[in-house]
């Protein structure tokens, strides 16, 4: 009875030793690697599991690459693994490459992963191109008005500008700055909407492509439309401006005319000022000269007569100029 539950512990024993071994050894990972014909030693899988890289993450792309007839080092994956590229995709990106007959090697592809941008998409759009809308931009003609146009960029990936070059983005922005140039450089915007093909052909002859990473094959102007009369507004605009700056100067002047009408006031009320206390000193005068035997009495009587007679000249003279009473017949 002994001898049997000794055997049972050994079993036992064995098989938690096994299981162990089959848990930390991925065999069965490695019996289908050599099923697909791919080399790949039983310790490379223990190393991967000891640098804590999941085997099947870099034999699943080797087995798939090795059927494709693409000839990849293990080595290569596992560090393209370690240093966070997506080994799976750069793998179908090769396979992609390699049936539209598009060179493209290991190291450009993981450059291209590691580099932030979908190199799977890259050699699709390579294939397939991409059609890039732009919004509504908006331009001015020489005559004023407003056009409204709207593109479609067709563009190929460009395999060899894809680490470094520009993205999406750049290629918006640089075909609406070609598209204010051409319409700001057309005499009228009738020019524009008879030929939107003006517009497609100056933009695309500018190489805006350079430094993406991307080729334009062509620019296409899906939509123009006329906007407003920028001109005639601005001119709106200037002349509002212009009566504003004249009723400020006008209103400058009337203030300077009223500040002059009264400074002018002043000045007369301080001569008048000045003319009262001066014939108030002529009494004094004349008795001080009567007081003193300078002035007779007969002289005095002649002034006053010559003051009487200036008072009557000047009524008269007011009696001139306000206009004398209508005759009658």
């Amino acid at each position: 009875m002994g001898e049997i539950v000794f055997l049972i512990i050994i079993i036992g024993l064995i098989f938690i030793v096994i299981s162990v071994i089959l848990s930390f050894i991925p065999i069965g990972l490695w019996i289908s690697a050599l099923a697909a014909g791919v080399k790949i030693g039983l310790f490379t899988l223990i190393g991967m599991r000891l640098r804590r890289v999941p085997a099947a993450s870099i034999v699943n792309p080797l087995i798939k690459a090795t059927k494709a007839g693409i000839d990849i080092n293990v080595n290569k994956l596992e560090a393209h693994y370690l240093a966070g590229g997506n080994v799976d995709k750069v793998i179908n990106a090769l396979i992609a490459a390699q049936r539209a007959e598009i060179p493209l090697s290991f190291e450009r592809a993981a450059a291209i992963d590691l580099a932030g941008r979908d190199v799977l998409q890259a050699v699709q759009m390579s294939v397939n191109p991409k059609v890039i809308e732009t919004p509504t931009i908006a331009a001015v003609a020489k005559d004023g008005i407003e056009i409204k146009a709207m593109a479609r960029v067709t563009v190929r990936a460009n395999i060899d500008r894809l680490v470094g070059g520009a993205g999406e983005e750049t290629i918006i922005a640089r075909v609406g700055e070609g598209i204010v140039t051409t319409v700001g450089s057309s005499d009228t915007h009738k020019a524009v909407l008879e030929n939107p093909d003006l517009i497609s052909r100056t933009v695309l002859n500018k190489g805006l492509d350079a430094g993406t990473a991307f080729e334009i094959l062509s620019i296409d102007i899906a939509d123009v439309d006329v906007g407003r009369n920028i001109g005639a507004q601005l001119q709106t605009d200037q002349a509002e401006a212009d009566k504003r700056i004249a009723q400020a100067k006008a209103e400058e002047r009337r203030a300077l005319a009223v500040a002059r009408e009264q400074e002018m006031k002043a000045m007369v009320q301080e001569m008048r000022a000045k003319v009262v206390e001066a014939e108030a000193e002529v009494p004094k005068a004349l008795a001080t000269a009567l007081k003193e035997g300078k002035l007779g009495v007969i002289d005095y009587y002649n002034l006053k007569n010559l003051l009487a007679d200036t008072q009557m000249r000047e009524s008269i003279s007011k009696l001139g100029t306000e206009g004398t009473p209508p005759t009658k017949k």
